[in-house]
């Protein structure tokens, strides 16, 4: 065996396997029309809660409709899927305009035969039933860019020329160390696995409250797209990932700048409606059964504190 085989295999994202881009020119094959999309998404999923909170700043929510799958995972051939359900979806546990129960039904229509893992968010072609594209970093950055046409009256550009290379800079730290680095500490099978992603955690949230301790947002004086990198963890950390992920060195609340920084976007016009703390617990504490095998949901913390002032404006 060898050095690398040798060592303990750490969380990763698989790479999006559907990526076609939706242009406002239709020069990619899929035209940028109001009503011709629907975004599958999970309240639970920070990847897709950054799809969801760009829809909601951008005002696109009549343009693009969501559907909202189950928050627990259906096992089906012998892997957890995300499916509609009597509750979350409509008679028959089928999304009421595509009419599929799973998602991977939508990737089967895209691509028969398909073999490889199906993840939220799917942004679905509703005359083909097909999936365009599941591929949430570009879903974001084009919702900023290419949908502009039916962007609401004011609504701001996440993704500005001059200070792209330092968000592209700040989101990829933030990915490596924050957004995947939860899952590796979660999923960890040995201990050299997680202390290294807790270590790597921790470290990059101090140096997050660091920056934010002398500024509003990440980059620049506005809300950019490294915040909406940030954001979708921070508020689901002290909820699931602090415990039920073992990432408690800290609480994101012992941290005054990221605590306020957090406090003062849920209090942010598009935010707070884009956060459903039950979905969220209800889909970790009850699909992740070889975390937590009991699967019982934890009560807290208590979702009014979010609402307590944060005083970051004079920043």
């Amino acid at each position: 065996m060898s050095t690398d085989q040798a060592k303990p295999r750490e969380h990763e994202r698989v790479p999006q396997h559907f990526t076609a881009r939706i242009t406002a020119d239709g020069s990619s094959g899929w035209p940028v029309e109001a009503g011709k999309y629907r975004l599958i998404a999970s309240w639970a999923c920070p990847w897709a809660h950054r799809v969801i909170l760009t829809r909601s700043l951008m005002g696109l929510q009549e343009a693009i409709p969501l559907a909202i799958v189950d928050p627990v995972q259906e096992m089906i051939d012998g892997e957890y899927h995300w499916v509609f359900s009597e509750e979350h979806g409509g008679p028959g546990g089928k999304d009421p305009v595509l009419g599929i129960h799973a998602l991977r039904e939508a990737y089967f229509k895209a691509e028969p035969g398909y073999t490889g893992g199906v993840s939220v968010p799917g942004l679905v072609d509703v005359a083909s039933g097909k999936l365009v594209s599941n591929d949430f970093e570009r879903l974001t950055l084009d919702l900023n860019t290419e949908w502009k046409a039916l962007h609401r009256e004011g609504a701001p550009d996440i993704y500005p020329e001059a200070l792209r290379p330092e968000i592209d800079a700040v989101a990829k730290e933030i990915y490596q160390d924050v957004n995947v680095g939860v899952y590796r500490a979660g999923f960890a099978k040995t201990q050299a696995t997680y202390d290294r992603a807790v270590k790597a955690l921790f470290a990059r949230l101090d140096a997050l409250e660091e920056r934010l301790s002398t500024r509003r947002y990440l980059v620049g004086d506005q809300i950019t797209e490294a915040d909406l990198r940030l954001w979708p963890t921070l508020i689901r950390f002290d909820p699931v990932y602090h415990g039920h992920f073992k990432c408690n060195i800290r609480q994101i609340r012992d941290y005054p700048a990221l605590w306020g920084y957090t406090r003062d976007l849920y209090q942010t016009p598009g935010f707070s409606e884009t956060v459903n703390f039950e979905h969220v617990k209800r889909h970790y504490y009850a699909t992740h059964d070889f975390v937590n095998p009991t699967r019982i949901v934890a009560h807290g913390p208590d979702p009014e504190l979010l609402l307590t002032p944060h005083g970051r404006e004079s920043l």
